[in-house]
């Protein structure tokens, strides 16, 4: 198995230098870039096509929450995690905003910011359980992203999200449970690929962008339960 590729993205030196070393001992990582501002994090990103990007939220230039959601939409492949001063209940609306796999306090353990990259590189969502966990926090969510649906739609024809068929409820039930797609194909005995496809039209149902937003609106709906 190749090693996960990451992309460092911070404005301090020495913090970058030592996620650098913690990652670098691991042979399952590979840190392929390190940027110190939001704008050389888009440009590595799009140059190098890593597997996950470590951004801090506070950088100079175009800023890290700005960057993330680039990178998001331009490196689809390139999964996200969010590095804070403080992993608080503001942080973790904006994280999953932009549809970030993980957020940290700067001050984490190691162990547990290799123990998330090595779920993401599973096909797991460490963030999903952080915003679930906190009910506060999973209203915003979905409130955020009722507001800014509202107004991109505004004047458009009624967008009320289209029913989920059975299967597609299980799927979610599954996600919010931090199951990856493997794990969701093992347990439902379908393919990898009829996963995805089912979490594809999911999103598109729903009218959202992401998994978490996706669990957030099934519970709010009483679909699915934790």
């Amino acid at each position: 198995m190749r090693a996960l590729r990451i992309l460092l993205a911070d404005d301090h030196p020495i913090y970058r230098q030592g996620l650098r070393e913690l990652l670098d001992s691991e042979p399952d990582f590979e840190v392929v870039g390190e940027a110190a501002t939001g704008d050389e994090a888009i440009e590595l990103a799009q140059a190098l096509a890593p597997d996950v990007a470590l951004v801090d939220i506070y950088m100079p230039g175009v800023g890290g929450l700005a960057a993330a959601e680039q990178i998001r939409h331009e490196v689809p492949g390139c999964a996200l995690v969010l590095l804070a001063t403080q992993e608080d209940e503001a942080e973790l609306v904006e994280a999953a905003n932009v549809g970030a796999a993980a957020l940290f306090a700067k001050d984490v353990q190691p162990e547990e910011i290799k123990r998330a990259l090595r779920q993401i590189a599973r096909g797991q969502h460490p963030l999903d359980q952080s915003v679930l966990a906190k009910p506060v926090v999973a209203s915003r969510v979905l409130r955020e992203f009722r507001e800014l649906a509202l107004a991109k739609h505004r004047g458009m024809p009624d967008t009320t999200p289209v029913a989920l068929s059975g299967r597609e409820i299980e799927v979610l039930g599954y996600i919010a449970r931090g199951s990856s797609n493997k794990e969701i194909a093992r347990a439902l005995k379908i393919s990898d690929q009829t996963v995805k496809n089912h979490i594809t039209s999911i999103l598109r149902k729903l009218a959202v962008n992401d998994r978490t937003q996706a669990v957030v609106f099934a519970l709010r709906q009483g679909w699915i339960k934790l």
